[in-house]
């Protein structure tokens, strides 16, 4: 196995706030406070502390937001240097009330459980979105969005570009789109710099699509091929593209949306598999019929607006495998990647 796999959930935060020479550039050329609204989900705690840890000057503040019901994730940033706020940001009074910063990555929403709470689905996509987009207007704005803004793709196109029509599938994805055009629509109206980053299925060892197949694997359970193709990033890397992002936001031009896909290549989830297999000597056991279409994405624009080296697949796999394997945490939320009906 590869060395250099973090053995602790120390050691993968360590490992996943890390910032390289690129994000410490870009967030030096920009001035000002950084907030991070929606901190206390899967990816926000790393990229707090990831800003914390590029940012030289201590005079300029790293605020984390959210409603941290576990109090242990508001200390632990702390101790991190990240300052901490207990927000709902669906509360008008509370958004109002928030610090102003120049530099805002918007995080919040809600996708698990979709399904069974659409009212709370809107709620944190578009109300909350309206809120904050206008709260922090004129700053600079990275809005996190999602690859399930376009439905699937015919796999055979090499995956969806950022022109392409949005094509919502169940309420998560329509509410996700709510939440871009409002973001777009205050920024167009109030000149504020704004990217939608597009993501699709960052991985941390704790959950991700290489580690839902890793699980399946390791114990013998089917691995879906329904979905045959998936893109896959280190969050890592996902966390270090946000914050590299803040420098490339501008006021959306009336014909067309400031948007960029962020993700990895697309990989077949057969090769994934295979890959998790073969680290562990374990043969992988299939399910279900491949079909033509998946959600994927085209990364063309990302490769040629934020160039950066990415971790590689087998390293990924490897580093999973071990996860799992020493006991490592998991966050029991599966990505549900292999879901075609939209139902969330």
């Amino acid at each position: 196995m590869t060395t250099g796999a973090p053995t602790s959930e120390l050691a993968l935060d360590a490992l996943l706030s890390a910032p390289d020479d690129d994000t410490v550039r870009a967030l030096t050329s920009i001035p000002g406070d950084v907030i991070i609204l929606g901190a206390g989900g899967k990816m926000g705690p790393t990229v707090a502390r990831m800003a914390r840890r590029a940012i030289a000057d201590p005079s300029r503040r790293v605020i984390a937001v959210s409603r941290f019901t576990d109090d242990r994730a508001a200390v632990a940033l702390n101790a991190h240097g990240v300052e901490t706020i207990r927000a709902d940001l669906a509360d008008p009074a509370a958004v109002a009330a928030l610090p102003d910063a120049s530099n805002v990555l918007w995080m919040a929403g809600q996708k698990f459980g979709a399904t069974g709470d659409p009212v709370g689905t809107w709620t944190q996509n578009v109300v909350a979105s309206t809120l904050a987009a206008q709260r922090y207007a004129g700053s600079r704005t990275v809005c996190f969005s999602t690859g399930n803004v376009y439905g699937r793709q015919p796999v055979s196109l090499g995956g969806a570009h950022e022109h392409d029509a949005l094509v919502p599938d169940g309420e998560y994805a329509a509410s996700c789109i709510g939440r871009e055009r409002v973001f777009e629509s205050i920024a167009r109206r109030t000149h504020t710099p704004l990217l939608v980053y597009r993501l699709f299925y960052a991985c941390d060892l704790r959950y991700g699509v290489v580690t839902d197949i890793a699980h399946k694997v390791l114990h013998g359970v089917p691995v879906p091929l329904d979905t045959a193709f998936v893109n896959v990033i280190w969050q890592g890397d996902a966390n270090r593209l946000a914050l590299r992002a803040l420098a490339l936001t501008a006021v959306p031009p009336a014909d067309g949306s400031v948007t960029l896909n962020v993700t990895g290549p697309v990989v077949a989830v057969r090769d994934i598999a295979e890959r998790i297999g073969a680290i562990a000597n374990v043969s992988p056991v299939y399910s279900g019929t491949p079909s033509d279409d998946a959600l994927i994405a085209n990364i063309d624009r990302l490769s040629a607006r934020l160039p950066y080296t990415a971790l590689p697949l087998d390293t990924l796999c490897d580093w999973a495998v071990r996860w799992i394997l020493d006991g490592g945490r998991l966050l029991n939320k599966p990505t549900k990647f292999e879901v075609r009906d939209g139902r969330y």
